[in-house]
């Protein structure tokens, strides 16, 4: 007999109880199969948990996104809206240091009473004290955005004066 009528028997001319049983080994693949074909749901739990986690992660990153541009544009509107009032308030300094120098220039003259000078004063400090307050918001505004759109220092940056 040849060797490929050999192999060509193979299986075929072992009875059918061998089959199940013995070397053959396809008992065991029969019940690895059924196992495989019902394992209660497993799968599907297995498959509904990832899709779950994926979309979980998908929300988290949308909602980081959102708060990112959100800061952004909160930023910008308030620098935008912190230079306006700026300018404003440099007219406003400038009017009152404008009126102190008037003040002075009466005082020196006698047409006034230091009081008018100690006015003026208040009033051109209170000014200053305003600019200096707004200049201080657009930085922080600034330092904000810088942050909101991922960018930042660190203090070796920083000179040393």
């Amino acid at each position: 007999m040849s060797q490929r009528k050999k192999r060509c028997q193979g299986y075929a001319a072992v009875p059918l109880a061998r089959l199940i049983q013995g070397p053959s080994g396809l008992w065991s693949f029969g019940g690895a199969a059924a196992e495989t074909l019902f394992d209660a749901g497993r799968r599907r739990g297995v498959s509904d948990q990832a899709i779950a986690s994926h979309e979980q992660f998908v929300a988290s990153y949308r909602e980081t996104v959102l708060t990112a541009f959100q800061e952004v544009e909160d930023n910008l509107a308030a620098l935008r809206i912190l230079e306006d009032e700026a300018k404003t308030e440099d007219a406003a300094v400038a009017a009152a240091e404008h009126s102190l120098a008037l003040s002075i220039n009466r005082y020196k003259g006698g047409v006034t009473s230091y009081l008018e000078v100690t006015t003026a004063q208040s009033a051109a400090l209170a000014d200053e004290v305003t600019a200096v307050n707004l200049l201080t918001r657009r930085m922080t505004a600034s330092v904000l955005l810088i942050k909101a759109i991922g960018g930042g220092w660190n203090v070796s940056q920083i000179p040393h004066v």
